[in-house]
């Protein structure tokens, strides 16, 4: 049985979301704080933390941060708000999916079970990814390059994965923002160009002096060891 743990401060959202969660096969802890959340968190290591960003002791985001910097455990973010610059703000912070108030239950529970297939079938599936002298280990979340780890963030490790798993391939922007930011393409290329940015850094290369990491102009990005060969 899942276990899933509910930040949420408004007792009229989180009473029946508990009720209906438990009701659908889930084990359901809740806090009311961010404070107590971050505790039943690192406490009890729930399979999945459903996150409401509008607490009042701690911005939701914040709240993020602290949890990303201590545990991979999957958090889907609640936010009042559907824009895209708000739901690009929290994929990058390290969420793994969102659902846009008011939702159901029902919505909440798809998503919920969504996201726990996919954790569960990269903890089985997923080898170590080798290209060249890169290292991708999905389970553990870690990166060496030639041996020496690289410190990369929650969204660069899932943009890194992703090319990795596809290597000598060239992969549309649009493909990484459905797949690795998981919202619609609607003109966000530079949320890509940024973290491409940001992760050639890391890797120690750049776009004009690439090593790994190669821009295909016009078209996406193509990740290949140097000279070619995987």
């Amino acid at each position: 049985m899942p276990r899933l743990l509910l930040i949420e401060d408004d007792l009229t959202i989180r009473t029946p979301l508990v009720r209906a969660l438990r009701d659908r096969g889930h084990a359901v802890a809740a806090a009311s704080t961010a404070m107590d959340g971050l505790r039943d968190a690192l406490d009890n290591r729930p399979d999945l933390v459903v996150l409401d960003l509008g607490l009042p002791d701690l911005d939701g985001r914040e709240l993020l941060r602290m949890l990303r910097a201590v545990s991979a455990v999957p958090v889907i973010v609640a936010t009042a708000r559907d824009d895209e610059t708000e739901i690009v703000r929290v994929l990058d912070a390290g969420a793994d999916d969102y659902v846009v108030k008011p939702f159901t239950a029902a919505q909440l529970d798809a998503r919920v079970r969504a996201v726990l297939r996919r954790g569960a079938a990269a903890g089985a599936a997923d080898p170590t990814l080798v290209v060249g002298g890169l290292r991708v280990d999905p389970r553990a979340r870690q990166v060496t390059l030639d041996g020496v780890a690289v410190e990369l963030t929650p969204r660069e490790f899932d943009l890194l994965h992703h090319l990795a798993a596809r290597p000598g391939e060239v992969v549309t922007k649009r493909e990484l923002l459905t797949e690795v930011w998981q919202i619609p393409y609607g003109g966000a290329d530079k949320t890509v160009d940024v973290h491409l940015s940001w992760l050639r850094r890391k890797l120690g290369e750049s776009a004009q002096e690439p090593r790994y990491l190669h821009t295909v102009r016009g078209v996406g990005v193509r990740l290949e060891p140097p000279g070619g060969a995987a």
